[in-house]
């Protein structure tokens, strides 16, 4: 994995990340996340994948169905946030991928393995935001606080 920081400012930061054939998506950017002590963040990537694990949420059950993918695919879109949630980072990643005979497969990206190389850029917020777990949604979802409502980032 190969970053830089592009930008610096205004209590924000953004970083061009590439990560390299065979690395894991998930574990890369969670240590990367660490290693910066990132804030609130949001990313979004493009590149390949050798193999993924995609995620449905199942939320009556509050757990993910998976779905492994042991072929290549293209990163038609990838987006994803970090957030703290009880004092821990946390990433999640929402994927489309596609393959050569044009299926898509859409859900959570739990894991995957680079194929060629996968490009992320990824803002940090200029605020605090943190999650809190939504019995109802069976989620961590942000919470908004009386400082927050009225912030844009």
């Amino acid at each position: 994995m190969r970053h830089q920081l592009i930008r610096h400012g205004h209590g924000s930061r953004t970083w061009s990340i590439v990560l390299d054939r065979g690395e894991e998506v998930t574990t890369c950017l969670q240590e990367f996340a660490r290693r910066e002590v990132l804030g609130t963040t949001r990313f979004t990537a493009t590149g390949a994948l050798q193999d993924a694990v995609l995620g449905f949420l199942e939320s009556n059950k509050r757990y993910y169905r998976r779905n492994a993918l042991d072929h290549p695919t293209q990163v038609v879109s990838l987006a994803g946030d970090i957030a703290w949630h009880h004092g821990k980072q946390r990433i999640r990643m929402r994927a489309v991928l596609g393959d050569d005979e044009y299926a898509l497969f859409d859900g959570y990206l739990l894991e995957g393995h680079v194929r060629q190389t996968l490009e992320v850029i990824m803002t940090e917020a200029p605020v605090q935001l943190h999650k809190g777990y939504d019995a109802d949604a069976g989620l961590a979802l942000h919470k908004q606080t009386a400082d927050t409502q009225d912030t844009q980032w």
